[in-house]
């Protein structure tokens, strides 16, 4: 039996029937109503008050990368819209599962310039899977059972729903809505027998393969069916930034990250091997180096569940088209047991290369300023590989990425394709209460810290148990490192004049402690670690330290350097 509900109370009604538990967001004129309604709701939806829109997006897709769930976030209309379009764009890049409700002026005032009006869908439809304005009361349950749907099915992604006043304070019906099929919504293609068979029998007649893991992995929930492929055919298996959680760092067939700051034997095996099997990535410039020299020799394998990422940036042999979790495990049935042992030998001597000159330097060093490497490898060695790993962007995430230890699956959240300074404090705030049973070590620079800083806020009502580790250089670091490569060290205004963050943490409640000296630095951690509740950790590291290796950009994805003159 139906009942009469304003528009406001039939969408928090919704919001509870697709499951939703944690909300983010910042309230406004144009969608008072909602937050009206949602008083009364308050024991079941918990909603979390950031200090800006930007944040709200950010935290979501941090909730919903480590939970698996849709983030939500929930803003007024105008520059309250319009402040989430960089994280709505992230979380298109990065096939984030969001659905953000943006408050609107009423039906009757669109298209006046009315105050805080802004043609929200037409401003996001091209970052966005599905962009949908409510006019009317009795299409709110059927807007978000459609957002929810279209969010977390095929290939995840963001849909915003621009939410008129009028609809909200309108009464209706209500009537819940589930939506199990979309007509012209064809999530999920269908699984061709004929390309599995095409895989598997180049799987089983290579003689030098190398499996690349992306966050489709991680998205389709196929990480125990990759695992079972490398492990029965002996592949080894790099990942890009995004997957490097799918498979644990310790893992023996795993052979580090891939592409610009990649680990130098996945990169040059690369353009060895005779078979390159990509799953769930986008073969995106940052991996594949210069794409008309990027394993050339190689048959090529790709299993996505995106038809319009085949062939895009590189042609391959075979398209495995479906969910990964379900064709990986057809492909499995036809794999055959295999052994590459010469050719998985062949990696050492890079691995050792690299090890000599970057990593015992930069993880190990004995004398000379604190290194950013040895920062987060102290983290992750006293954290034991079980923390979640949030970064914000720059030298801080490629280093993150490159020392954490990644033990358990989602267990690394960065800003991979928008590559989105700022993203780390509110993503990890979001990350703790997608997953608030562990722990979450941020891994920020000072500048991108700085773009979101006022989100300290929200930590300090919060309480979120983030534990904020700065590595502050003084610098925009990965602009310098950049222009001491490509611009003749002509620092143009990558040097930070940075404020007293004792008396920032200080004014958030924020427990403090800052590392200048080596020898300081594992008892810092381990305070850090220990400490009940959020924790700043202020590491004062080398000013032009730099990450290695890297390929420059347009060059060869082999051509990497080692060391910086």
């Amino acid at each position: 039996m139906s009942e009469k509900l304003s528009g406001a109370e039939i969408f928090l009604r919704s919001l509870i029937d697709a499951k939703v538990d944690t909300l983010f967001g910042y309230p406004g004129g144009a969608i008072m109503p909602v937050y009206d309604a949602l008083y009364d709701k308050r024991d079941k939806l918990n909603h979390i008050l950031v200090r800006h829109e930007q944040g709200a997006i950010h935290a979501a897709q941090g909730y919903a990368r480590v939970s698996g769930k849709v983030g939500v976030c929930i803003v007024t209309s105008g520059p309250g819209a319009t402040n989430t379009v960089t994280g709505i764009a992230d979380a298109m890049l990065d096939s984030t599962p969001v659905v953000v409700i943006a408050g609107q002026v009423g039906a009757k005032s669109l298209g006046t310039d009315a105050f805080q009006e802004c043609d929200l869908v037409n401003v996001v439809r091209p970052i966005s899977k599905w962009a949908y304005q409510i006019r009317s009361a009795k299409d709110v349950a059927h807007a978000v059972a459609y957002a929810f749907h279209i969010a977390s099915t095929g290939r995840p992604g963001p849909v915003v729903l621009d939410f008129t006043r009028n609809a909200q304070v309108e009464t209706t019906d209500y009537v819940p809505e589930k939506i199990g099929y979309m007509r012209g919504y064809d999530p999920v293609p269908s699984i061709s027998q004929d390309s599995i068979r095409q895989a598997a029998q180049l799987i089983n007649e290579s003689k030098r393969p190398l499996l690349l893991i992306g966050q489709g992995v991680e998205l389709g929930g196929a990480q125990e069916e990759v695992r079972q492929l490398i492990e029965r055919a002996d592949i080894p298996a790099g990942c890009t930034l995004l997957g490097l959680s799918a498979l644990p760092t310790d893992h023996p067939l795993k052979v580090g990250m891939l592409g610009m700051h990649g680990s130098l034997a996945s990169n040059v095996k690369t353009q060895e091997c005779d078979l390159l099997i990509g799953i769930g990535l986008r073969f995106a410039d940052r991996i594949t180096g210069k794409l008309s020299t990027y394993a050339r020799q190689a048959k090529k394998i790709h299993f996505d569940i995106d038809p319009a990422e085949i062939n895009k940036n590189v042609p391959v042999d075979v398209a495995v088209l479906g969910d990964c979790k379900d064709t990986v495990a057809e492909v499995l049935k036809l794999v055959k047991p295999n052994k590459h042992t010469e050719w998985i030998a062949s990696f050492k001597p890079y691995q050792d290369k690299e090890t000599k000159y970057v990593i015992n330097p930069e993880v190990h060093p004995t004398e000379g300023p604190v290194r950013m490497g040895e920062v987060v490898n102290e983290v992750a060695e006293q954290s034991h590989g079980q923390a979640i790993c949030v970064t914000d962007v720059g030298q801080n995430q490629m280093i993150a990425a490159r020392y954490s230890k990644l033990e358990q699956h989602r267990s690394l959240v960065t800003s991979g394709g928008m590559g989105t300074m700022g993203f780390g404090l509110p993503a990890a705030i979001g990350a703790t209460f997608g997953a608030p049973g562990r722990q979450v070590c941020l891994f920020s620079g000072d500048g991108g810290l700085q773009m979101t800083i006022e989100e300290l806020g929200t930590i300090m009502e919060q309480k979120a148990p983030v534990k904020i580790v700065l590595l502050d250089n003084n610098f925009l670091g990965n602009v310098r490192q950049w222009q001491q490569l490509f611009y003749n060290r002509r620092y143009s205004f990558t040097h930070m004049l940075n404020p007293d963050y004792s008396l920032i943490a200080k004014a958030y409640q924020i427990p403090y402690t800052v590392v200048t000296k080596r020898e300081d630095l594992k008892d810092a951690v381990k305070q850090m670690l220990e400490a009940d509740g959020p924790f700043f950790l202020h590491a004062a590291v080398m000013e032009e330290d730099n990450v290695l290796p890297m390929t420059s950009p347009g060059s060869d994805v082999d051509d990497m350097m080692l060391e910086l003159k």
